[in-house]
């Protein structure tokens, strides 16, 4: 039996409903306050935030990247979220079923879209969660880095509310210098400073 063909307005009513459905993105809070402390960014937000980096910040990835192909990466890297919510990074007990949750909104969410575009998003995707390409280095680097910057403009506000510290931080940033060590090394900074100012505990301080 053929595949049916796909009309061109099936295909355009296709992409309009993915691009109705990814506005929940909008919705999909996490636990970085703004620069000015007055509320926490959302994921669109967050990811639009990535793509200003990747333009502007390329020239400074360990190798060769395409601008391109990074800031498309972290556009779509957080769309599974409107599924599988935020997963705060240092919290243990959901990071045991971020995987599988994310899996199955990838799932759902891509096959909105036509066959090829939900298959080059999901490839996409996965490109970024396995981190094993230039650009999906730079891609979890800059990922990693723009929380750094937030918390440290709103004073730390984010490590305040759930009493991070240094060696948590410092685990979940052991691949960040892959994708840039100049990145690495500005940020490396800011945390050294929040560590000594009290924002970020150390480890001689109780749990």
């Amino acid at each position: 039996m053929e595949e049916h063909a796909v009309t061109d307005e099936e295909r355009l009513k296709k992409q309009m409903d993915f691009i109705r459905e990814t506005d929940r993105e909008k919705s999909v809070f996490r636990q970085t306050w703004l620069s000015d402390g007055s509320r926490k960014e959302n994921d669109a937000e967050h990811s639009w935030h990535l793509a200003l980096m990747a333009m502007l910040l390329s020239e400074y990835a360990n190798e060769s990247v395409n601008t391109e192909h990074v800031m498309a990466m972290v556009l779509i890297h957080d769309l599974v979220e409107i599924d599988a919510g935020d997963t705060y990074a240092y919290d243990e007990e959901g990071n045991k079923t971020k995987r599988e949750r994310e899996v199955r909104a990838a799932q759902r969410l891509f096959s909105i879209l036509p066959k090829d575009q939900g298959e080059k998003l999901r490839a996409l995707w996965e490109e970024f969660e396995e981190a094993k390409t230039p650009e999906a280095k730079f891609a979890n680097t800059l990922d990693k880095c723009q929380p750094i910057l937030l918390n440290d403009a709103s004073g730390g506000k984010s490590w305040h509310e759930h009493t991070v510290y240094e060696s948590q931080i410092m685990k979940r940033n052991e691949k960040t210098p892959e994708g840039s060590e100049t990145l690495w090394a500005y940020f490396k900074k800011i945390l050294e400073k929040n560590i000594a100012n009290g924002n970020i505990k150390k480890e001689s301080e109780s749990r």
